[in-house]
C-alpha cells in the first residue's frame, strides 16, 4: 500500500506501511510517524495484541518511547505480538535498553577523556545506573523459559550470575575512578563494560529472534 501524505513522508509523498507483513492503509492526516504508530497500535490492540517491534526505513525505532524523527522517510514497519507472549515483548526491551547503554558508553569513552576527573567521574557514575536496567527486565521472564530440562541453568541462577557481573564491572570501574586518570577510565569503559554489552546485546538478540521464529510457528515451548 502507498499512502499520499506529508510533512515527514519522503520527498515524492508516499510511505509504505506494514504491520506483521501485510500493507496498511492509514488516514490521511496520519501524516507523521507519532500518528502513523499511533494507528498501527489502535489495529494491534483490536486484535488483543501489541506492537512489540518497529522500524522506519529499515533503522529499528523504540515503540515505547515518543519519536523525535525530523527528517524524511518512506517506510515504516512493525510487529506485533498476542498478549500472551509477553516475554517477547520483555526481551525488546531488554534488548533496547543494552543498545542504549552501548551508545551511552560509547559516548563516555571519549567525554572522560576531555574533562577533568571530577566530571569524568559523574558520568560514569550515572552512566552505572545504565548497566543493570537491562538485567532487571529479564528477571520478569517466567522461568519455565529457561532451565534443567533444556540443559540451562535455572533462570534465577542465570539473574544471580548476571548481577554478580554487573557489580564486579561497577567495581572495576570505581576503581579506576579512584586513580583520577580519565584515560584509565575511558580504557576501563572499553575493555570491561563494553565487551560485556556487546555480548548480554548478541545473546538477547538472539533469545528474541529465537522467540519471535516460534511465535510465528505457533511455538510457546522455552526459548532458550
Amino acid at each position: 500500500m502507498r499512502h499520499q501524505s506529508h510533512g515527514l513522508s519522503r520527498d515524492d509523498g508516499e510511505i509504505e506501511i506494514t504491520l506483521d507483513g501485510l500493507p496498511v492503509e492509514t488516514p490521511s492526516e496520519r501524516r507523521s510517524f507519532n500518528a502513523i504508530r499511533s494507528y498501527l497500535e489502535m489495529l494491534a490492540l483490536e486484535k488483543q495484541r501489541v506492537i512489540c517491534s518497529i522500524s522506519i526505513d529499515g533503522h529499528d525505532a523504540n515503540p515505547a518511547l515518543p519519536s523525535v524523527q525530523s527528517g524524511t522517510f518512506g517506510r515504516i514497519d512493525a510487529e506485533s505480538i498476542a498478549l500472551d507472549e509477553s516475554e517477547i515483548l520483555l526481551l525488546k526491551t531488554a534488548m533496547q535498553q543494552t543498545e542504549h547503554a552501548r551508545a551511552c558508553v560509547e559516548t563516555a569513552m571519549t567525554l572522560v577523556l576531555i574533562n577533568d576527573s571530577s566530571v569524568a567521574r559523574e558520568l560514569w557514575w550515572n552512566l552505572a545506573r545504565e548497566l543493570k536496567e537491562p538485567v532487571l527486565t529479564l528477571s520478569l521472564l517466567p522461568d519455565h523459559l529457561c532451565g534443567p530440562a533444556n540443559g540451562r541453568a535455572p533462570l534465577k541462577q542465570l539473574r544471580k550470575w548476571q548481577l554478580e557481573q554487573v557489580a564486579a564491572i561497577i567495581r572495576h570501574v570505581d576503581q579506576a575512578c579512584q586513580t583520577d586518570d580519565t584515560i584509565k577510565l575511558s580504557d576501563a569503559l572499553e575493555k570491561r563494560v563494553l565487551p560485556w554489552l556487546e555480548k548480554m546485546g548478541d545473546l538477547i538478540q538472539l533469545w528474541h529472534e529465537t522467540a519471535m521464529a516460534g511465535s510465528r510457528l505457533g511455538i510457546k515451548s522455552g526459548i532458550f
